[in-house]
C-alpha cells in the first residue's frame, strides 16, 4: 500500500465513529428520524449539483435508510387497477379526465378489474403521476 491510500485509510479508521451511523442502517426508529434528518442536511448542501463529491455518501446513508424502509415498512403488493383508483381519488381525477387510459368505459373496465393497462396505459400514467413504471405492472 502505498503511503497516500495508508494515509487515506488511517484517516478514515480515525473518523470512523462519526461515519459510521450514517452507514449502517438505523436500529430503531429514532435512529432511523436522525439519519433521515441527515441526509436532508446534506442533500440541501448538495443542492443541484449533479456531480458533487458528497453524492456517493448521500446514495449510500440513502441505502442505509432503503433497508430499515423495507424491514419496517413493507409495500403490500397492490394490483395496478387500485394504484390507479387510489392516485384518481388522491388527485381528486374523475374517469372523465383520464384521456391517456381511454373511453371512460375503458376507464371503468381497468378500475374495476375487468381490463389490464397496456404499455401505453402504463407510460402516460406514470408521466402524469410522476411515478415509476413498476408502479402500474
Amino acid at each position: 500500500m502505498n503511503k497516500v491510500n495508508s494515509a487515506t485509510l488511517q484517516q478514515a479508521v480515525e473518523h470512523w465513529h462519526f461515519v459510521e451511523p450514517l452507514l449502517t442502517p438505523p436500529q430503531s426508529e429514532s435512529q432511523y428520524d436522525e439519519v433521515v434528518a441527515m441526509l436532508y442536511q446534506l442533500l440541501a448542501l448538495i443542492g443541484d449539483e449533479e456531480i458533487h463529491p458528497l453524492s456517493t455518501l448521500a446514495q449510500a446513508i440513502g441505502n442505509s435508510i432503503s433497508i430499515y424502509d423495507a424491514e419496517h415498512f413493507p409495500i403490500a403488493d397492490v394490483p395496478p387497477h387500485e394504484v390507479l383508483r387510489y392516485l384518481m381519488e388522491e388527485h381528486r381525477v374523475t374517469r372523465h379526465q383520464l384521456p391517456e387510459v381511454g373511453t371512460r368505459s375503458v376507464v371503468l373496465d381497468v378500475l374495476v378489474g375487468k381490463r389490464p393497462l397496456n404499455m401505453q396505459q402504463i407510460r402516460a400514467l406514470s408521466n402524469r403521476f410522476n411515478l415509476p413504471l413498476k408502479v402500474f405492472v
